[in-house]
């Protein structure tokens, strides 16, 4: 009996080794190099210096991780908000349109969120936003406008990536309402407008408290996901040999910046490291808001 005990163990072995040297060993590796001075000049003679790295991450105000924490949440809560708010009305006028007309605005709404990250973010960046070329830069020649370079300045770099991230999430989360609204009962609507209740009572007591529960698991993930993105910022902005000027680092950019443009591994360790640590703590955080809420 005690034999067929670690059979399951056994069997599970392959799976944990896997985890541990994919997983588990890069963060052991990374929390080490986070406390050496390893850089490109010391990549095999690094020194262990301590707290030094996590002191001038945290510590120095012009090291720049500070602002791109809080360019990372804003980044987060502006997107957030905005693809919630505009997903909800959109999934409010799917609903009220036949289911005919319904199933081809979803089928069609359904390819920003299925094309792949790389080709639509490159597809943006030269198709819409190119200061020669771009769609956007065509139609105000075409008004006698100068051109504008939407990607060279950081507020207006921002606001174009913004934009990119609503395109590729807004299905998603369109999507989630759509199958929240069809979850409600219909008869509370009717009782409701029996009683008098308008458009904003409707919704404001009867669909948010009602769908609220089911987005929730949906929200969280997508801020999660939003919290850690790289690929839209990087490639409108940092790209090799297509570097804007616009200084609009996320955590994340920040932190490949010092790895792989500056080379210092231990300060960019640190980084890495903290970050792990914040979203960690958010993750354990939003947990037990969900449990709080019965979610």
């Amino acid at each position: 009996m005690k034999a067929r005990q670690h059979i399951p163990w056994l069997y599970s072995a392959p799976i944990f080794l896997v985890i541990g040297a994919v997983i588990i060993f890069p963060i052991i590796n990374t929390l080490q190099i986070s406390f050496t001075n390893m850089n490109v000049y010391h990549w095999f003679d690094y020194e262990y210096i301590g707290s030094e790295n996590y002191q001038r991450v945290m510590f120095m105000l012009d090291s720049g991780f500070l602002a791109a924490i809080f360019r990372t949440i804003l980044w987060t809560v502006l997107n957030i908000i905005i693809q919630v708010a505009f997903a909800f009305v959109i999934a409010l006028g799917l609903n009220a349109l036949g289911p005919r007309l319904s199933t081809i605005y979803k089928t069609l709404l359904m390819f920003p969120w299925a094309m792949p990250a790389y080709v639509s973010i490159l597809l943006w960046r030269m198709g819409m936003f190119n200061t020669e070329f771009g769609f956007l830069n065509k139609v105000l020649k075409s008004l006698g406008y100068d051109p504008i370079n939407y990607l060279s300045g950081s507020l207006s770099a921002f606001l174009s990536c913004l934009v990119v991230n609503l395109w590729q999430a807004l299905p998603f989360m369109i999507m989630m309402i759509d199958g929240a609204l069809h979850s409600i009962n219909k008869s509370f609507y009717e009782s409701a407008r029996l009683d008098g209740a308008g458009f904003w009572k409707l919704h404001t007591y009867i669909t948010i408290p009602m769908i609220r529960p089911i987005l929730a698991p949906p929200v969280l993930m997508t801020t999660f996901l939003t919290f850690k993105q790289f690929d839209i910022v990087y490639l409108m902005t940092m790209q090799r040999g297509a570097v804007t000027g616009a200084n609009i680092n996320t955590v994340l950019t920040y932190v490949y910046e010092k790895a792989f443009i500056t080379n210092n591994y231990g300060y960019s360790s640190a980084a890495a490291v903290l970050v792990f640590v914040l979203i960690l703590l958010l993750s354990l955080i939003s947990r037990s808001e969900l449990r709080s809420d019965g979610v």
